[in-house]
């Protein structure tokens, strides 16, 4: 079984800045992509960003494009997302996820973690 954890989340003001982790354990070896998800109040889970676990490529919701920047470091098994220039409307829940491909559609994904709150204040 995999477990993912992530962590990094809070309160900021707009225009400032976080970084999220999310630490990967158990048996990863097959699954190749990681991305991260959100979901805002009141409104469906949607994709953010993705890459490949072993290539250094990656895709980007256009709301973020430009702002977020996603990342790994393969020792530590682990996925960053660098949030700069927050808004109000970044507000969320974001969650990582672990798969076999990258992909924006959810179900395409086998492992998820508990999710961590991001909260922008105007």
């Amino acid at each position: 079984q995999v477990q993912l954890v992530e962590s990094g989340g809070g309160l900021v003001q707009a225009g400032g800045s976080l970084r999220l982790s999310c630490a990967a354990s158990g048996r990863t070896f097959s699954r190749n992509t990681m991305a991260w998800f959100r979901r805002a109040p009141g409104k469906e889970r949607e994709f953010v960003a993705v890459m490949s676990w072993s290539v250094d490529s990656a895709r980007y919701a256009e709301s973020v494009k430009g702002r977020f920047t996603i990342s790994r470091d393969n020792a530590k098994n682990t996925v960053y997302l660098q949030m700069n220039s927050l808004k109000p409307e970044d507000t969320a829940v974001y969650y990582c996820a672990l798969g076999l491909f990258p992909a924006e559609s959810g179900d395409q994904y086998n492992y998820w973690g508990q999710g961590t709150q991001v909260t922008v204040s105007s």
